[in-house]
């Protein structure tokens, strides 16, 4: 089995590159100004991506035999590359005269190498999560969440999916630990705020983002479905509820509070919500989804960053203190 060096974000310039990585997608074959061919492959691994540009020769059959041979989803092992700095960002080069690019067949390589996962125990944090839905007595919520929780094909799912494929969470069971967060903030603040409906508050918040589910798909990376692309986690979030509401006697009332909890938890048009929070309980669950995912972001950053400075510059968020 093929064993994977580095991840991206350990190379530094100037450092030779003989590793694994996973092919996002490819560009197709260019020419520079000197009639050189050329490609490029966009790369990653389980912490992080970049571009590889290969560089051919002034006869475009050999470089075309090797860019066909490669296909997104591949896992490809680089031999004599060269990490390069670009318009400030790291990214490999490969001469054909120098080295070259391998196809590693299905099973000679370890996938968590390219995919990340959880830091904590998927089964684990189904359980904390399954503690507080026992907690949960109202008939209507009960109903709902038994009707989602007691389908072992879901439970499965939903504790595997990432929750996003390169923002807060772009990891396995990303969606179970942000879900889990969310969930035991709201639980806690309603301790400071009595006056909540903690129990529509939680039942929001184990749903407000299983979209997530259909939204993005594993197989040797994290990538977004059709679907995810044409609708958006959103609105498969309520397609999702809506199927299993219309299934139970639930109150209008429960299934548009839900229902507005949902679409609303972005907080307003800019970042994908058709509503904003009308009601308490799904204002505190934006306000809580928002601050769990950038926080998750912002330790990210912190842990990911290749500088010695004692800041480092994010389009997210701006500065960032790392010390």
């Amino acid at each position: 089995m093929e064993k994977k060096i580095k991840q991206i974000p350990e190379y530094r310039e100037g450092e030779a590159v003989n590793d694994l990585f996973v092919v996002r997608f490819k560009k197709p074959i260019r020419q520079t100004r000197t009639g050189k061919h050329y490609f490029e492959l966009k790369l990653q691994d389980a912490l992080g991506d970049t571009m590889l540009k290969f560089w051919g020769t002034q006869t475009r059959e050999t470089i075309q035999l090797l860019y066909d041979s490669i296909k997104p989803d591949d896992v490809i092992k680089v031999l004599n590359g060269r990490i390069n700095i670009y318009r400030d960002n790291t990214e490999i080069s490969v001469s054909e005269d120098m080295g070259t690019i391998k196809v590693i067949k299905r099973g000679d390589f370890d996938i968590k190498d390219f995919i990340r996962t959880s830091e904590r125990d998927p089964d684990e944090m189904m359980g904390e999560l399954k503690d507080i839905i026992s907690t949960i007595k109202k008939p209507e919520f009960r109903k709902i969440i038994d009707s989602f929780f007691k389908d072992e094909k879901f439970v499965q799912k939903f504790k595997m999916a990432p929750a996003a494929m390169y923002k807060h969470h772009g990891w396995i069971s990303g969606l179970l630990e942000h879900t889990l967060s969310v969930t035991k903030i709201c639980n806690d603040i309603v301790k400071y705020h009595p006056k909540l409906d903690r129990e529509l508050l939680l039942t929001g918040a184990i749903f407000h983002d299983i979209g997530k589910m259909e939204e993005f798909e594993v197989t040797r990376t994290i990538k977004v479905t059709d679907k995810g692309n044409l609708l958006g986690h959103i609105t498969i979030n309520v397609q999702m509820f809506t199927r299993k509401l219309d299934e139970l006697n639930v109150s209008d009332v429960t299934k548009q509070k839900l229902l507005h909890m949902l679409i609303s938890h972005h907080g307003t048009g800019e970042y994908g919500s058709p509503k904003s929070p009308s009601f308490p309980e799904a204002l505190l669950l934006s306000k809580v989804d928002e601050l769990d995912a950038f926080v998750s972001q912002m330790i990210e950053h912190k842990e990911n960053s290749v500088t010695e400075d004692s800041f480092m510059y994010s389009k997210d968020f701006g500065n960032i203190f790392l010390k």
